[in-house]
């Protein structure tokens, strides 16, 4: 399971993944065993964790920026990589997501949730297929 609790919201825009509502910092597990290549702020994924697992690269956005897993760290399966991040960020350099009141906000995001997508040799597949 990605998340302790799963449940599916529309996205705002057409994008590839899935989007799951959840609390700040639910956890978030590994969907595959792999190799973490990137954890940083990533434009519209806000902070954003990358696993490269064989030919499928998963990428893990609007996660918290206390990150517990580094680049080049090997995890499994179902570990525990990260939580779900906060509706707004502070400090980030030239973030240019913000509420309709002005706070900086975890990429191009309403509110807290997870955004899973999974390319397998560059192309987005279901998510759903993985759980």
């Amino acid at each position: 399971m990605v998340l302790d609790v799963l449940q599916q919201n529309g996205a705002s825009s057409i994008h590839s993944g899935i989007d799951i509502a959840a609390v700040e910092n639910t956890n978030i597990y590994s969907v595959l065993d792999g190799i973490v290549v990137f954890t940083d702020f990533k434009g519209a994924g806000g902070y954003t964790i990358s696993i490269k697992s064989n030919n499928y690269l998963i990428s893990y956005c609007h996660v918290s920026p206390n990150f517990i897993v580094s680049v080049n760290d090997i995890v499994s399966k179902n570990e525990i990589i990260g939580q779900v991040g906060p509706k707004y960020v502070y400090g980030v350099p030239n973030n240019p997501y913000k509420d309709s009141s002005g706070k900086p906000t975890n990429g191009a995001s309403t509110g807290c949730h997870l955004h899973l997508t999974i390319k397998k040799d560059g192309k987005a597949v279901n998510p759903l297929d993985y759980f």
